[in-house]
């Protein structure tokens, strides 16, 4: 299990039972819809391929979004980390 942080919220098992079923009936209905086809087996092969790649490319955008969201939380820390550190450096009352 992963673990998380204050600022991160888990996600729920209704959610991700959610999330995993959708995405297995919507596939599951694409390639009966692709089965059936009154095509030539090339055509259905074709569209098989495009489906693939759709949801193979959709699996990359979606991880690279993740990373780029998470990398910027990070340098957002260390700038927050900084700051505080300089504010407790800085004492105007010292001279």
């Amino acid at each position: 299990m992963q673990k998380y942080d204050s600022s991160t919220q888990a996600h729920s098992s209704a959610w991700i039972f959610q999330s995993w079923a959708s995405f297995v009936i919507s596939l599951s209905a694409t390639t009966i819809g692709i089965c059936y086809l009154p095509v030539d087996g090339w055509v259905k092969g074709y569209i098989g391929m495009g489906t693939i790649f759709t949801v193979a490319s959709t699996f990359s955008v979606a991880k690279t979004t993740r990373d780029m969201h998470e990398a910027k939380r990070i340098i957002s820390r260390v700038d927050e980390a900084k700051l505080e550190r300089m504010l407790a450096e800085h004492d105007p009352f010292n001279k």
